[in-house]
């Protein structure tokens, strides 16, 4: 029971990281190119947030409760969108640093007394 749970979930994610235009998105912000967009990303958070805002406001409206999936639905990938700023400022300055130091190794060290 627990191996066919363990391959549903798998199988899952995978159609999540293929389909989804959320993971899609964040798959790309992640790149090399993309990670000055993880910060203006960020702002993607705020209409998640209202939709999920309008579903409860629904709901107690008298609509069906099967609006909380979706809330919650919206509620996570306002999550992902709100963590993955800090996160890629994290990634860009590590990359730079290092980009900066293969530039440095690479050039020659001129270690003459004249130079």
């Amino acid at each position: 029971m627990l191996r066919i749970i363990w391959v549903v979930s798998i199988h899952l994610r995978n159609f999540m990281r293929r389909h989804m235009p959320t993971n899609i998105l964040l798959d790309a912000i992640r790149t090399r190119r993309g990670l000055k967009w993880g910060v203006p990303a960020m702002l993607l958070a705020i209409p998640y947030l209202l939709a999920a805002s309008v579903c409860t406001a629904l709901i107690d409206g008298g609509a069906s409760r099967w609006l909380y999936v979706l809330a919650l639905v919206c509620i996570w990938n306002a999550l992902k969108f709100v963590v993955i700023g800090p996160i890629c400022i994290g990634l860009l300055v590590q990359t730079r640093a290092a980009e900066y130091r293969d530039s440095h190794r690479s050039q020659p060290q001129n270690t003459s007394a004249w130079g």
